[in-house]
């Protein structure tokens, strides 16, 4: 029986590569991490940049929080198994009335992992409507293999090496609104993209890739994981540990060596955040 998800929800990811709305976060929880993020940001003087947006939960307790979350993982769980690591995070932020857009792409494209069954749990911490520029499916388009990609940079794009995928355009696909608090789940080869905020508030998500302990790294030097929940009999990744003491310098430090190998082992340019 499964932990989290419906019966339909689990075949509707089976069948066409994402599923969501998914209850996850109490509106308290969600705002607990806007809280946390802002607050941040309010201190530094700026919105949160990379290398930071990139595997915040080795630095920000409320990041942390998120990718341990029961019912974040009990819904992983249900899709790819009890022995569950996080692969990468990425803070995805779109400011109030932004132009910035994510390219249709698949996931697969930049994480270089075999097999190919990573779940990307898209948390949203504040409304992610289609005004304000939610994530759009191209239903079944996880079934269509590792798909060509081309780099196509820019100011407005979110993906800053902005690998793109040809043939499709703003109104292609399924739409998937959120509400704070809500998640949806995608399969690493899901074509997604997502267009401008038009709204009066910020679009912010945590996009957490969660793997099973079987999946194994395709490059070297190997990059970092840390294990969520299960075991982990493999040892394919470095394993980093779960942050201590947020902020501290021993939290940096891990940061630091987990960012810059994972940017080794997906071949991201130097400057290119993701």
């Amino acid at each position: 029986m499964p932990k989290r998800l419906t019966e339909v929800q689990i075949e509707q990811y089976r069948r066409d590569g994402f599923t969501g709305p998914v209850p996850a976060l109490a509106p308290a929880e969600a705002r607990r991490c806007r809280d946390g993020l802002e607050a941040y940001e309010r201190a530094i003087g700026h919105a949160l940049a990379f290398p930071e947006k990139s595997k915040p939960y080795l630095l920000f307790d409320w990041a942390d929080a998120l990718v341990h979350h029961p019912a974040v993982l009990d819904a992983v769980e249900d899709l790819i198994g009890p022995d569950i690591l996080v692969y990468h995070t990425t803070m995805w932020i779109k400011e109030a009335r932004s132009d910035a857009v994510a390219h249709w792409h698949q996931d697969d494209a930049y994480f270089n992992l075999d097999p190919p069954e990573h779940v990307t749990a898209w948390v949203a911490m504040s409304d992610a409507s289609p005004e304000a520029g939610c994530m759009r499916m191209i239903p079944g388009s996880h079934r269509m293999g590792l798909l060509g990609h081309h780099d196509e940079p820019g100011p407005q794009s979110l993906v800053r090496r902005g690998q793109t995928v040809d043939g499709y355009g703003d109104a292609d696909g399924v739409p998937v609104p959120l509400k704070a608090g809500e998640m949806s789940l995608h399969n690493t080869r899901t074509l997604h993209a997502s267009g401008p905020n038009r709204s009066g508030d910020r679009r912010l998500g945590l996009g957490i890739s969660y793997i099973p302990a079987h999946v194994r790294p395709l490059t070297e030097p190997r990059s970092c994981a840390l294990l969520v929940r299960g075991q982990d009999r493999y040892g394919h990744f470095h394993a980093e540990r779960r942050l201590a003491a947020p902020l501290s310098a021993e939290a940096r430090a891990a940061h630091k060596r987990a960012y810059d190998l994972y940017m080794t082992a997906s071949r991201i340019p130097e400057g290119v955040g993701r």
